[in-house]
């Protein structure tokens, strides 16, 4: 563990899956992304990927306690690891490789606002260098947004389809969506 602020971080494991997987679950229920009736599904089904993704290295995990209550887990955050294709924005012979991508920040509401996710992020960023990440990305809540800016993330031009995936929908269904 080491200490940042008025807090202790230190790496996930896999014992902390079904911890990650309730962080995850309130971070969409806030969103109104998740259904309360979902809620105990997702967590299963979150908790047995991470311990999985977890022991293999595919997902990387940071926890973060009060220095005072070293067991109390306040806030998380993560990365899951994926191979990236060559890129035109890479100078030429530049190696291209692993992308990180941030998931699973969340801070229990009554620890907000005291610099623990920043903490976090910053020890994501510092990690991603130091493993030969490609690209470090995230999906940002507008909630989270000064978060991210703040520790020097942009906008970009990514879009996400919403529609039922294997049916492809013609010009009409999708001005029908707008």
């Amino acid at each position: 563990m080491s200490a940042g602020s008025d807090f202790l971080v230190r790496l996930a494991t896999a014992d902390d899956a079904a911890l990650i997987a309730r962080h995850r679950a309130a971070m969409f229920l806030e969103m109104g992304d998740l259904h309360a009736s979902r809620v105990a599904d997702l967590e299963d089904r979150s908790t047995r990927y991470l311990e999985v993704a977890l022991a293999s290295g595919e997902y990387v995990g940071w926890l973060a306690s009060p220095a005072s209550v070293p067991d109390s887990i306040v806030s998380g955050a993560g990365v899951q690891i994926r191979r990236t294709l060559p890129h035109p924005r890479e100078p030429d012979g530049t190696p291209h490789g692993n992308q990180a991508i941030v998931l699973n920040v969340y801070t229990e509401p009554a620890w907000r606002g005291r610099g623990v996710a920043e903490l976090l992020m910053q020890r994501v960023i510092r990690w991603a260098g130091d493993a030969g990440m490609h690209t470090l990305v995230l999906h940002a809540s507008t909630a989270a947004r000064p978060l991210y800016e703040r520790v020097g993330f942009s906008d970009t031009n990514e879009m996400r389809y919403d529609g039922t995936l294997g049916a492809v929908p013609g010009p009409a269904a999708a001005r029908q969506r707008t």
